[in-house]
């Protein structure tokens, strides 16, 4: 099986910054992309950022220019850096990871961690 564990929400004032991880464990072959999505109270979940395993990212434009996703070394986990927090910028922020699980089984299979809470006061 594969987990996935968010950390890092907190509150923080507007114009603020956090750093959300994620830590993918478990048996799998490899990672082929992760992205962080997230999801206001009353609102459907929406797509924030995007790193595949080559590197590439790519992000919402209401993030863009403010939020970096990135590796870690360790290369099971993915960070989120948000800076210049606003207030619509809050919800819980989930992780979720494109995992092909063998070499014999070539599907990428979606994972999802519970989440992490992020509340930005103005």
């Amino acid at each position: 099986q594969v987990q996935l564990v968010e950390s890092g929400g907190d509150l923080v004032q507007t114009g603020g910054s956090l750093r959300l991880s994620c830590v993918v464990s478990g048996t799998f072959l490899r990672i082929n992309v992760m992205d962080w999505y997230r999801q206001a109270p009353g609102k459907q979940r929406e797509w924030v950022a995007m790193l595949t395993s080559g590197g590439i990212t790519n992000y919402a434009d209401s993030v863009k220019d403010r939020f970096t996703i990135a590796r870690a070394n360790t290369k099971n986990t993915v960070y989120l850096q948000m800076n210049s927090l606003k207030p619509e910028d809050a919800g819980v922020y989930y992780c979720n990871a494109g995992v092909v699980l063998s070499d014999t089984d070539s599907r990428v299979v979606p994972y999802w961690g519970q989440g992490t809470q992020v509340t930005v006061s103005s």
